[in-house]
């Protein structure tokens, strides 16, 4: 071993709401990673032999604590990256709703499923492959864990978390929920490594698939990694979600929805509503009803119960973000609101909204991964669909429009996206298939269709 390999890396964490610093984690080495994930591979052959109903009994357990847990819970996630805590304890739920869920549903959505062969027992089972390394991002810090952990457990695999670097604490805190739960040791692990340190663990035998939520470089990176290895990939990337204001939308209730959309943990989501294209008759008057929606956000102390919008992850995200609103606005967006930096310590940032957006803007172009909003105008319907579809990403879409069947027909058929609402702002739900297409990834969380992507969905014929 060099080093290199040895030394442990410290993870210091940074309050987001005024930049004082928070608590520092002493993490591992590559080579104590490696050493992790194959407890976590050794402890798949008795996990996998567990029964639905133990497995089941273990995961409603989680669901339990985290519910025991929640406000301890939320207040870290505020600490680390900045959340207000009724988003917190929201998330939270959400988690323990989606341990409930598939601790009741596993064993159904991985049933034996016969084949009529026309004579001798055919049918599919769906066998655990082992030992699946999650790659997490912070923006959800614990749902975008629950989301992968959940299903990967019930189905019979075992789990190494290695988390985005400034969620230390929430990502001890996840291992610590399990143990709690009563897994037995090694089911769920939780590695604090650097970035640079993923390829060793990928690499390793002991991993049998990775599944990760992040940037289009993460995951372009992350499925080379695997691909030389021949793993087994899900990847849920980046979203410039489009929603479509058609000409026959309730503005004020159109506005409503896409400031939900917009601003769901203060713009800082995959699927948040990016790109808001609204058809030339309505531009005018959702341009002016949006902005007051957007300007009535205020921000506020995160760790308040009335607090709606709290600070970004980071300063220096922050001006990333102000970046790309000062380019668009060079290169001809017009700012309704929003768009000045506050002269307070921390990473804050008012909600903003562009319009007249149009190509070769970042607005345009780009994903902004905070609370700014761009309204591109289109001539009418096929144009809308048009513009929506000409992006890299196929996350999240909407359709926004008095005309139901209308509004479900273009989501149904017309979207490139994995996720189409109708009247109604994107989100992610442990019932629902979630994914995406394009550069925003592949392969499908939640759902049956979630459980199934790391499970060896294998062919078995027998003949008397």
């Amino acid at each position: 071993m060099t080093g290199q390999e040895t030394n442990r890396p410290v993870f210091k964490t940074e309050d987001p709401s005024n930049g004082q610093p928070g608590r520092s984690y002493e993490g591992h080495s590559r080579d104590e990673a490696v050493a992790i994930a194959r407890q976590a591979h050794a402890a798949f052959p008795s996990w996998r032999r567990q029964t639905f109903a133990e497995r089941g009994r273990l995961m409603r357990n989680a669901a339990a604590v985290l519910r025991e847990r929640k406000e301890e819970f939320a207040g870290l996630m505020t600490a680390e990256m900045g959340k207000v805590r009724t988003e917190g304890l929201a998330e939270i739920e959400k988690c323990a709703f989606n341990c409930d869920f598939f601790a009741e549903k596993a064993e159904q959505f991985l049933t034996r499923e016969p084949i009529d062969m026309g004579g001798p027992k055919a049918f599919v089972t769906f066998n655990p492959l082992g030992t699946v390394l999650a790659i997490m991002p912070w923006n959800f810090p614990f749902w975008q864990v629950f989301r992968f952990a959940a299903p990967a457990l019930m189905a019979g695999n075992t789990a190494v978390l290695k988390h985005a670097s400034n969620v230390p604490g929430s990502a001890l805190a996840i291992e610590d929920v399990f143990r709690q739960a009563g897994f037995p040791d090694n089911v769920f692990r939780t590695v604090l490594v650097p970035g640079n340190s993923v390829d060793a663990l990928i690499e390793d035998k002991c991993i049998a698939a990775v599944t990760l939520t992040g940037s289009v470089p993460a995951g372009q990176s992350v499925a080379s990694v695997a691909g030389r290895n021949l793993k087994k990939t899900v990847l849920e990337l980046g979203g410039s979600d489009a929603y479509l204001i058609l000409e026959d939308a309730d503005i004020a209730r159109a506005a409503q929805i896409s400031a939900a959309a917009r601003m769901v943990n203060a713009g800082q989501s995959c699927i948040a509503g990016k790109r808001f294209i609204a058809v030339s008759s309505v531009k005018p008057a959702f341009e002016k009803a949006f902005a007051e929606v957007m300007r009535s956000l205020q921000m506020g102390d995160p760790r308040e119960a009335s607090t709606k919008l709290g600070p970004l992850q980071s300063v220096k995200a922050r001006d990333g973000i102000h970046e790309q609103v000062k380019e668009s606005i060079a290169k001809g967006a017009r700012l309704l609101c929003g768009g000045e930096i506050p002269g307070k310590p921390g990473a804050w940032y008012p909600p903003t909204v562009l319009t007249d957006v149009r190509e070769g803007q970042p607005a345009h172009d780009d994903e902004i991964f905070g609370p700014v909003a761009a309204i591109i105008e289109a001539r009418d319907e096929a144009d809308a669909i048009r513009i929506a579809n000409d992006s890299q990403f196929g996350l999240g879409s909407g359709v926004i429009t008095a005309d139901v069947q209308r509004g479900e027909r273009i989501a149904a058929e017309h979207l490139e996206a994995g996720i189409s609402f109708v009247n109604e702002n994107v989100r992610s739900d442990s019932r629902m298939p979630f994914g995406g297409v394009k550069h925003s990834g592949y392969g499908r969380e939640c759902s049956e269709f979630g459980i199934r992507e790391f499970v060896n969905v294998k062919s078995v014929l027998v003949h008397g």
